[in-house]
């Protein structure tokens, strides 16, 4: 998770927060006022920002929609973010540049955001670049085309839960209001991969709307130390800012039933390889498990039908699903014991320990895209990195 937007009033936490600090703690009840923005990241930051009076403009170029639907079209990558970052009164153009030259520092994302009415029932709303933040998403979403050409255009996205809970009809205008009213289409929905936001908007329509002008940003810097990168960005952000830490540093796993079984992620793609595929790197293992599942984050399934932490649609797992590491029974493909291995197997067949361009062939089996094996190598060579 990214971070999610909330409908309630928080006490703020000051400083960096652990990813095991429980917000709830921090919570009081009362109504936060319409268009008030709450931000709360993956077990760490709360706080509230309410936009400016009389609306404010994004700030950024306008861009018209057919440029924008080009642009939309152009997803080259999956992008892992390390840091979530809230400044209450929005990121400057320095602190922007500031952040971007901090050692480290590969990708950066900002985005607007409040709390609005769609029609008359409370939504949290973020205004994004689609074009940018496409690569932020979950690969499923990512690769919906449909959906990114709607939000190009100007019409707004939603979540799955939240096209559900608020009854949208593809095609039909709602209102939205924030400091200002505005009647968009509905164009699609999608797995977001950010918990409690329910709505998306383009940077125009975020302007229109009043929204508050990037609030926020990701931060990716997968080889960058995370104690040094988060005291340089709090540098950066000041005593207001806060500092939401989203890399995952022990990668759990559920506790298996027998005797010698790998106790995290990270010792489970290791002994994967090892057992079922010799001569592959555990590091291909580990970036396809977080590229396609966040390590189980988000086990599916897909529009495609996927499943599990390695994403198998259910005619590959049934020639390649295995049972690993003592497990008993049908192959589980929920099971990230029985995933994990099936994966080096199905790997290891089209002939990936041989490395070179056998590997990149055997990825590219993996998920038909180039893009998608550059993105696998990449993060394959940052996990070396980071545990040599």
């Amino acid at each position: 998770m990214m971070g999610r937007l909330i409908r309630r009033r928080l006490i703020p936490r000051r400083g960096v927060t652990a990813p095991g600090f429980d917000a709830r703690a921090w919570l009081r009840r009362g109504a936060a006022g319409c268009s008030a923005l709450v931000v709360l990241g993956a077990g760490g930051y709360t706080g509230i920002v309410q936009p400016p009076a009389g609306g404010s403009g994004s700030g950024d170029a306008y861009i018209s929609p057919a440029a924008a639907a080009r642009d939309a079209g152009s997803f080259k990558q999956i992008i892992l973010p390390d840091l979530l970052i809230v400044s209450p009164s929005g990121l400057t153009d320095q602190q922007l540049a500031k952040l971007n030259k901090i050692s480290g520092v590969r990708n950066l994302v900002s985005f607007d955001g409040a709390e609005i009415k769609a029609g008359t029932q409370p939504v949290s709303v973020i205004g994004v670049n689609p074009a940018q933040f496409r690569s932020w998403v979950p690969l499923q979403t990512a690769s919906d085309q449909a959906f990114w050409t709607a939000l190009a255009s100007g019409q707004f996205v939603a979540s799955q839960s939240a096209r559900s809970k608020l009854g949208l009809t593809r095609g039909r205008g709602y209102p939205l209001t924030a400091a200002t009213t505005r009647t968009v289409t509905f164009g699609a929905s999608a797995t977001l991969g950010i918990e409690g936001v329910d709505l998306l908007v383009n940077t125009q329509v975020s302007g229109e709307l009043g929204l508050v002008h990037r609030v926020a940003a990701l931060i990716s810097a997968p080889g960058a130390g995370l104690k040094t990168l988060t005291t340089a960005v709090g540098r950066v952000l000041g005593p207001s800012g806060k500092i939401v830490s989203l890399r995952q540093q022990q990668l759990p796993v559920t506790k298996a039933t027998s005797g010698q079984t790998p106790a995290t992620y990270l010792q489970l793609f290791q002994d994967s390889a090892a057992k079922y595929c010799p001569g592959l790197s555990w590091t291909v293992l580990a970036a396809i498990g977080q590229i396609e599942s966040g390590d189980g984050a988000n086990v599916g399934p897909s529009p495609a039908g996927a499943l599990g932490p390695m994403q198998f649609e259910p005619s590959t797992w049934a020639v390649w699903g295995t049972d690993g590491f003592g497990q008993t029974g049908p192959p589980d493909i929920m099971n990230p014991y029985d995933a994990v291995p099936s994966a080096a197997r199905m790997l290891c067949a089209d002939g990936a320990a041989a490395g070179g361009s056998a590997l990149r062939s055997a990825v590219f089996d993996y998920n038909h895209a180039d893009w998608y094996v550059n993105e696998v190598l990449a993060l394959a060579a940052k996990y070396a990195q980071n545990y040599p």
